[in-house]
C-alpha cells in the first residue's frame, strides 16, 4: 500500500527524492541465490573495478551505509588517537554529524571561517601551527566539502593548491564527496580530476543524494595514507552483510554516466529556478528576495521576509538556513521537474507579493 503521493516534490533536500529506477532494477537484478558475504560477492568484486576505471590503478573502495560513517570511517582511518582535523566551520562534518568525528571518532575538529564554505593556503594555515606541542591536537588531515555545505565548489586548481599546500605541510587531504557529482556536473570535469588528479588522499563518494536507495563507500586514493580501514569499518558499524545490494547501487551510479546524467538534470533545475526569480527581481515582482551565494550546484540560498516564508511553508518543505537572518537553503533533484520549478517559483513570487 502506497502511503504519500509520488507526484508530489519538495526543496528541502535531495535526500527527500526517492531511488532512482535504475538504482532500483540493479538491487532487484543483484537479488536471488546466494552471494558470498561481507564483500567476497561478484557485484564488490566488479565495483573495485570501476573504482579503478574512475580514479585510478591504485584506488580502493569501502562500500558503507552512509555518508557520516562513510567520513568518520575515513578519518579515522587517516589519524593516530592525537589528530586533529581542519575543515570550514559550514563543514558537514563540523555542522551535520551530531558530533559523530569526535564521540566515536575521537577527532578533534579545527574550523576555520569562510564566507563561502571553502577553504584557501591561507585559511589551512590559521590552524596549521601548533604541529609538535603536545598541548594541541596535531593538525594533519585538511577535510573539504565538495561541493559546499553553501553550494558552491572547488575547481580543480583551487583543490591542486590545497593538497600541494597540505601535503608540503605533512598533512593528507580528505574529501567529503556526498555531492561530488553535483560539482563535476558543474565544472564540466571527471571525477578523477577533482580527486585523483588534484592530490586527494581518500575521498567519501557519494550514493543517496544522488539516486541511490542507501550507501556511500570511502575510496582510498593514496594507499598510504590510510591504516587499519577494514577493521575500522567493521568496528564502527559500517561493514554490510549483503553488500552486494550496496555495490549493485554504486556500479548502476557510477559504471556508466548515471551519476552525471542525475546531477546535471538537479543542477539543471537549480539554475532554472534561479534564473526565474532573478528576472522577477530584475522586475521588481520579487521584493525583499535576494540571494547570497552564488548557485553553481543544486542548492540556492536565499533571504526573504518572514511572512513570505510562512506563506510558502503552507504548502512546500525547505529548511532554514540562518533564521536570524531570514535565510533559507532551496534544493533540487534527479527527479525535480521544470513544472516543480516553475509552480515553486510562481509560488514563491505570490508569497512575496502577498507578504509585500
Amino acid at each position: 500500500m502506497q502511503r504519500h503521493d509520488p507526484q508530489i516534490r519538495h526543496f528541502a533536500s535531495d535526500n527527500y527524492a526517492g531511488a532512482h529506477p535504475e538504482v532500483l532494477a540493479a538491487i532487484a537484478d543483484a537479488n536471488g541465490g546466494h552471494q558470498v558475504n561481507y564483500g567476497g560477492d561478484v557485484y564488490t568484486e566488479r565495483l573495485h573495478e570501476i573504482i579503478r576505471d574512475q580514479f585510478g590503478q591504485h584506488a580502493g573502495v569501502f562500500p558503507v551505509f552512509n555518508g557520516t560513517g562513510a567520513n568518520v570511517v575515513a578519518l579515522t582511518s587517516m589519524l593516530p588517537r592525537w589528530g586533529g582535523v581542519i575543515a570550514a566551520s559550514t563543514a558537514h562534518i563540523n555542522t551535520d554529524e551530531n558530533a559523530a568525528p569526535e564521540r566515536i571518532g575521537g577527532i578533534k575538529l579545527l574550523t576555520v571561517d569562510t564566507p563561502d564554505g571553502k577553504l584557501t593556503p591561507e585559511l589551512i594555515d590559521l590552524q596549521a601551527g601548533g604541529r609538535g606541542d603536545e598541548h594541541r591536537a596535531e593538525p594533519l588531515v585538511v577535510s573539504i566539502t565538495q561541493s559546499t555545505e553553501l553550494g558552491t565548489v572547488y575547481t580543480p586548481n583551487e583543490l591542486r593548491a590545497i593538497c600541494d599546500h597540505a601535503h608540503s605541510l605533512g598533512m593528507r587531504v580528505h574529501v567529503d564527496g556526498s555531492r561530488i557529482g553535483n560539482a563535476a556536473a558543474s565544472l564540466g570535469v571527471s571525477l578523477r580530476e577533482l580527486t585523483t588528479r588534484a592530490g586527494v588522499d581518500i575521498l567519501s563518494l557519494g550514493g543517496t543524494k544522488n539516486g541511490l536507495l542507501y550507501g556511500e563507500a570511502v575510496v582510498v586514493l593514496s594507499p598510504e595514507a590510510s591504516v587499519g580501514l577494514p577493521y575500522l569499518r567493521k568496528y564502527m558499524m559500517q561493514l554490510s552483510s549483503k553488500m552486494r545490494f550496496a555495490s549493485a547501487q554504486l556500479i548502476a551510479l557510477y559504471e556508466g554516466d548515471l551519476w552525471l546524467r542525475s546531477a546535471r538534470h538537479a543542477n539543471a533545475m537549480s539554475a532554472r529556478l534561479r534564473a526565474t526569480l532573478d528576472d522577477a527581481i530584475a522586475a521588481g515582482a520579487a521584493p525583499g528576495l535576494r540571494f547570497t551565494q552564488p548557485t553553481q550546484v543544486n542548492s540556492l540560498f536565499a533571504v526573504l521576509p518572514a511572512e513570505a516564508t510562512a506563506r510558502l511553508r503552507e504548502t512546500h518543505h525547505f529548511y532554514d538556513w540562518n533564521s536570524s537572518a531570514g535565510e533559507v537553503r532551496w534544493m533540487t533533484s534527479f527527479d525535480t521537474t521544470e513544472e516543480d520549478v516553475d509552480q515553486f517559483a510562481a509560488d514563491i513570487i505570490a508569497a512575496l507579493g502577498q507578504a509585500g
